[in-house]
Parts: C-alpha cells; sequence; structure tokens
C-alpha cells in the first residue's frame, strides 16, 4: 500500500543553502532524481550569474570595456529584463549595476572591508551606475558605460522560479522550496495542511517568529538590515545601499517581507522597499498592489504594518 509521505533533500549553493521538501505520490520521480534535476538548474545558474567566479558569464560581460556587446545565455537577458522592469517601476530604487557602489562600502563581491567612503569616491563610483547604460541586442547583452551587473537581488528568487517550474514539470504538485533564503510553496501535506513558514523578528543574534503565514502558490522574500551592517564612529552601516545616493539607506524600517506570485518579483521587490523605508516604501506598495509586511523601528522597539494586499490574503493579525 503506497500513501503519500513529505520528502526532503538540500545542500549547498549560491554560498548558502537549498533545500526542497515536497509530497511523494505514487508516479512521482524518485527522491534521487528530483535532486539531481534540481541541482543541474542551480549548478547551470551558477556558472551564469555568479560574480564570485571569475568565469561565470556575467563576470566575463563585466570585465569588458564600455561600448562592448557579448552573447549571453537566455537566463541572463531575462534576468537583466526583469532588473529594467524594477528599476522603472521603482524610479531606480533598484539597480543590477550598483556592484561598484557595494564594493566601495565594503559590502560587495570585489569589496576590501567595510569603510566610509569620501563624498570624491562615490561620486566616481556612481559614474559606474545605472542600468540604462545597459541593453538587450538579440541574444547579446551590451554597454555603452563601464558598468558591471550584479544579480544578487533578484538572483535566487529567479532560482526558486527555475527549480519550481522543473519539479512540476515532473509531475511533483506540494513541495516548499527554500533558496538562501528565498521560497515559494504550493499545495498541501499528506494530512491536509498548508506548508507554512515563518516571518522572523528583526534581532541580531537570534532568530524568533514574529509571524506564521500559510502559502499556497506564492513566493516570499524578506530582507533586513539586522544582520548585515558595520558601525564606524558610533553610527550603524546598513548593507542595503540606495543607487540614488550611494550610500546605505537611513531609516526606520528594519526587515520586510513580500508575498508574491513570483518568488523572482519577490525577491526584488523587497529590496526595492528596504531602499525606499518604511514610509515612501508603505505609499509604494499600497499604490502597486504589493503584499508586504514591514516591521519598523520605534522607540527601544518595534511596531508592524502590513499592506491592504498582504491582509487580504493571510488576515490583519496584531498590528501592535
Amino acid at each position: 500500500m503506497f500513501s503519500d509521505q513529505v520528502e526532503s533533500f538540500s545542500g549547498p549553493t549560491m554560498g548558502s543553502t537549498y533545500s526542497v521538501k515536497y509530497v511523494q505520490r505514487r508516479g512521482t520521480p524518485a527522491k534521487e532524481d528530483l535532486q539531481r534535476e534540481s541541482e543541474a538548474i542551480l549548478a547551470e545558474l551558477d556558472r551564469q550569474l555568479s560574480t564570485y567566479r571569475a568565469d561565470s558569464d556575467i563576470e566575463r560581460f563585466n570585465a569588458l570595456p564600455a561600448g562592448s556587446c557579448a552573447p549571453v545565455p537566455a537566463s541572463v537577458r531575462e534576468l537583466v529584463a526583469a532588473g529594467e522592469r524594477l528599476s522603472v517601476e521603482s524610479e531606480g530604487a533598484l539597480d543590477l549595476t550598483i556592484g561598484p557602489l557595494l564594493d566601495l562600502w565594503g559590502f560587495g563581491s570585489h569589496s576590501h572591508g567595510e569603510q566610509v567612503p569620501d563624498a570624491g569616491a562615490i561620486a566616481a563610483a556612481r559614474q559606474r551606475v545605472g542600468h540604462q547604460h545597459l541593453r538587450i541586442d538579440g541574444k547579446q547583452l551590451c554597454k555603452d558605460a563601464p558598468v558591471q551587473v550584479d544579480f544578487n537581488s533578484i538572483a535566487a528568487g529567479h532560482a526558486v522560479d527555475r527549480v519550481v517550474a522543473r519539479l512540476e514539470a515532473l509531475g511533483v504538485d506540494s513541495y516548499l522550496v527554500e533558496i538562501t533564503g528565498e521560497l515559494k510553496a504550493r499545495g498541501h501535506k499528506p494530512d491536509g495542511t498548508p506548508w507554512r513558514i515563518a516571518i522572523e523578528a528583526p534581532h541580531d543574534n537570534e532568530r524568533v517568529a514574529q509571524k506564521i503565514i500559510a502559502l499556497d502558490g506564492y513566493g516570499v522574500s524578506t530582507s533586513g538590515d539586522y544582520r548585515n551592517f558595520f558601525e564606524q564612529d558610533g553610527k550603524r552601516y546598513s548593507h542595503t545601499v540606495d543607487p540614488q545616493s550611494g550610500a546605505p539607506v537611513v531609516h526606520r524600517l528594519a526587515a520586510v517581507t513580500v508575498v508574491d506570485p513570483s518568488a523572482l518579483r519577490a525577491d526584488g521587490l523587497s529590496t526595492i522597499l528596504m531602499v525606499l523605508g518604511d514610509e515612501r516604501g508603505l505609499v509604494f506598495a499600497e499604490r502597486q498592489g504589493i503584499a508586504a509586511f514591514l516591521v519598523i523601528r520605534e522607540d527601544q522597539g518595534f511596531i508592524t504594518k502590513s499592506t491592504a494586499a498582504f491582509d487580504r490574503l493571510f488576515g490583519a493579525g496584531d498590528k501592535q
């Protein structure tokens, strides 16, 4: 007698980890086959998108001078186009070419330690930032300035969407896929309960659940400034850098969670809202119909706010 059961596999990827939980049914491929298929996608994306390996497709493009074009895989073009849409939508709050500024402040893949740069160095780095310097020409990616592309704000979400699409094509209809913290879930477990995930409260050194939500067909991304930062002369500098000011953001938003059918879009939107902050971010999210849950610093503690779209999905909950 075959009964449905939850199976899982996991491993390292993108400098972090991934995990897949799914319901194994009669006729579902063997776990080893699903793991091999998933890891083949992750390995391919690493070869294409990683800024931590000089032989990746995007790093080879990044090494080219201004005025260059190079053929790139379809997924690279797809991500550049997605980044362009998010950048236009957010009026520049997300920019895939922000790498030189992240490196300058010590948060990038090619940085040399955390530091507070002077205004001249920021101005010079900003000359090498701007999605408008990129264009797609057929199967080629071109640049008219010496910009470099960094997909870290959307690559993990894209990886989730790719793995999920492959699992569904192979007949998996209930799953929870998590890649470096970005995730998506669909369906129910054998006992009929939904997949649930915890939205973390922003504590520097411990993991505490702020809210538990049940997911079915949605991707989730959380961005926060509470783990990756440095302090100098008593001031805290977040790893979230505003492409327009060239400096780390200064506002009360400690963390934001975005829920969207596309994990890629959730990934990008959570970055955008962290850049915009609690006030501008909430206005933007409401205007765009984004399901977002914000954790905001107030006095010595935190308050939470959620958008109408989030409340429709998960209930208003506590607005302490």
